[in-house]
């Protein structure tokens, strides 16, 4: 059987093909289409059957990650969408939380609501704190109001009701009322989407989801059109932001939780490599075409949020505690008004492109510099698919960069990689040393088509001594794909305090929780061997506002004095301190259900152990200077080779730069080992 998984990125679109009869991975890219990503899933499918002779009929597995509904929201390009709320509560989305993104910058505002307050309609109904009806749902109005929506032209409607985290009833019949009045509308409940306290958090991510749901089903629909064209039977699954797979049915009802796919996917493959490895302690840095993600893994154990912004809205959701910057290979290098040299966050993207790419572009970006630097290859890149033209790099920097600033083309070109090296080291050390964690104990993970290309500069930047390089790692998130279980994340939010009386209930919030996860595993199909379940008991001291996470045991049998310990530990990892004999009150119980799939063993044909030969010599340059540097075809090292720096190594999917000072050796799973100090 053969078992695909591909990444959607701003630039590239990857594939990875796991072969379980022989245990080979095979890799692939393709530039993006921006304007329908399905078209580059289509293109690199049939590309990659067609040179491996790979029958599409075996294929029994595909997974997905993809960054549509994110970038729907970033470019605002969802639908017209309307929402229907409790009387009084029409301006929760405005209001927020009235606080500003930057306190002393007056010139920055928030982001308007992505549903207009002319869309938002209030209606009669009342549930009270412990979710009991003081008044019954006004019918009439919920009718009206979508009648006017109707008119307005809405395609999608939001339904979000006070305290319906505890009692759905009065949002299950506004959507029923809704679907029979706008039966073509994409309807979404709050209670469905996210049934946990705090409405502005709630009512966000609901209309996130509703504001992107009818063109993520369209897109859907191009996807599985493409995917059956080609002969694919196997339904696909879906990464989404926890780092689990889900099915497509699941996607269309809850879109939102896909904000964080593909990089999700990539922590999960590092975590699986590192540790087989023997590097449980890493932090990942993957750097595609248009940002740059970092994340932490400590003790084996990617680093989990409860929530994020997404272009400056709120989305509450499980995921993978990602940091992102817009630093990547199309990051456009541009001069400011007072004169400084900057680079991104703003991108070429898949179209245009880097200048050197040919397809139009016209501002240089961080693949110019490095091109005309020949820390990538100035002729071809993708294993020798793509030209690439290292004369249109240079005039571009040489116009837009060099000739302003008065320096040389050089001179520009290494200053754009300095100040993009210095943009990610930020990023590593707000995930890092800002949280409390010694950068010396972890090895950096690059990955992404320009993360080793980057990682020997960034690493002596953060004061890190090892890089580890998997095998094509420009691969990496559509690969952590082929290793991610089917999973979905429950939640049930009621305040309680963690005492003798009400720990019984707390408990038989997972029990419910639990059931609903079997029937979810039950219909994807998962054998009952490979389902388990996680739980997660979020609380707070009495008087505090916000929560720690309290992990439980996954067999069960969770005793309340051992939540009060494990809860002050949590407590003082968090804020470091805890207060013995303080009241603690449960807020949200999580559960995630867990369908275990088998993951691809690493195997590694390298070449020999001995001395190897470059494949070629060249010019480049490095603080210093032009040095000629070694290339070597990364397919050729085998386990045990160890090269001084500098030293160029290339491969399809990506390309390390080993620098003055430095060097690698290959372990005995094909892994670079960059030592960047002695």
């Amino acid at each position: 059987m053969l078992r695909i998984g591909f990444d959607v990125g701003g630039t590239f679109t990857d594939f990875t093909v796991h072969d379980t009869r022989d245990g080979g991975l095979r890799h692939f890219k393709v530039p993006s289409t921006p304007a329908d990503p399905s078209e580059a899933i289509g293109t690199g499918l049939r590309a990659l059957i067609g040179e491996f002779g790979l029958p599409a009929g075996e294929i029994g597995f595909v997974g997905h990650g993809t960054t549509v509904a994110t970038n729907m929201v970033i470019e605002r390009r969802g639908v017209r969408t309307g929402l229907i709320t409790t009387r009084g509560f029409r301006d929760v989305l405005e209001i927020g939380r009235q606080t500003r993104p930057h306190l002393y910058d007056y010139a920055v505002a928030k982001p308007p609501p992505l549903i207009p307050r002319a869309l938002r309609f209030e209606v009669g109904g009342r549930l009270d704190a412990d979710g009991r009806e003081l008044e019954p749902l006004d019918e009439a109005a919920v009718e009206d109001a979508a009648r006017r929506l109707g008119e307005a032209g809405v395609e999608a409607v939001a339904i979000g009701f006070l305290h319906s985290y505890l009692c759905d009833a009065h949002e299950r019949r506004a959507a029923e009322i809704l679907r029979a009045i706008l039966p073509g509308a994409y309807v979404s409940t709050s209670s469905g989407v996210l049934p946990e306290f705090r409405e502005y958090e709630r009512f966000s991510t609901t209309a996130i989801n509703t504001y992107v749901g009818p063109r993520m089903e369209r897109y859907l629909d191009r996807f599985l059109e493409r995917l059956a064209a080609i002969g694919v039977e196997a339904k696909p699954h879906t990464i989404h932001s926890n780092g689990g797979l889900m099915s497509v049915e699941t996607v269309r009802a809850f879109p939102v939780r896909t904000c964080l796919s593909g990089p999700a996917a990539g922590v999960v493959g590092a975590a699986e490599v590192a540790r087989a490895a023997g590097f449980p302690d890493v932090v990942t840095y993957d750097v595609g075409g248009t940002s740059t993600d970092v994340s932490l893994i400590a003790n084996g154990v990617p680093a989990f949020a409860t929530s994020r912004l997404v272009a400056d809205y709120p989305v509450r959701t499980p995921m993978v505690d990602v940091h992102v910057i817009g630093a990547g290979g199309g990051s456009v290098a541009w001069i400011d008004d007072a004169g400084a040299l900057k680079v991104g966050p703003h991108s070429a993207g898949a179209d245009p492109g880097p200048v050197a790419y040919g397809r139009g572009g016209r501002e240089p970006t961080l693949t110019d510099a490095n091109i005309v630097l020949h820390r990538l290859d100035p002729v071809t890149l993708l294993g020798g698919r793509m030209r690439v033209d290292e004369d249109a790099a240079r005039r571009a920097i040489e116009e837009r960069i060099a000739r302003p600033l008065g320096l040389s083309v050089e001179a520009a070109a290494l200053g754009i990689i300095r100040i993009a090296v210095a943009n990610m080291s930020r990023a590593i050390r707000s995930v890092s040393t800002e949280k409390g964690h010694d950068l010396g104990r972890f090895a950096l993970f690059p990955f992404g088509g320009a993360g080793p290309l980057h990682a020997g500069a960034v690493a002596r930047e953060c004061g890190i001594r090892r890089v580890l390089v998997p095998q094509e790692p420009g691969t990496m998130c559509a690969r952590g794909i082929l290793m991610s279980d089917i999973s979905l994340d429950f939640v049930r939010s009621e305040i309680a305090e963690a005492t003798p009386e009400n720990w019984p209930g707390i408990m038989a919030r997972f029990e419910m929780m639990a059931g609903q996860g079997e029937d979810w595993l039950e219909a994807g199909r998962v054998e009952p061997a490979r389902r388990t379940v996680h739980r997660v008991i979020e609380a707070r001291y009495k008087g505090q506002n916000h929560e720690v996470q309290v992990r439980l045991p996954d067999e069960g049998g969770f005793a309340l004095e051992s939540f009060h310990e494990s809860f002050a530990d949590a407590h003082r990892r968090e804020y470091g301190y805890d207060v013995p004999g303080r009241a603690v009150e449960v807020v949200n119980a999580r559960l995630k259900a867990v369908g275990g799939v088998d993951r691809p063993a690493a195997r590694f044909e390298g070449g020999t152990s001995g001395a190897p030969e470059p494949r070629a010599r060249r010019q480049v340059h490095f603080d210093a200077g032009w040095v000629e540097t070694p290339v070597f075809d990364r397919a050729c090292l085998g386990a045990g080779t160890a090269i001084p720096g500098p030293a160029i190594i290339d491969e399809m999917s990506s390309t390390t730069v080993v620098e003055p000072g430095q060097r690698v050796t290959v372990d005995p799973s094909g892994n670079l080992i960059v030592e960047t100090a002695p």
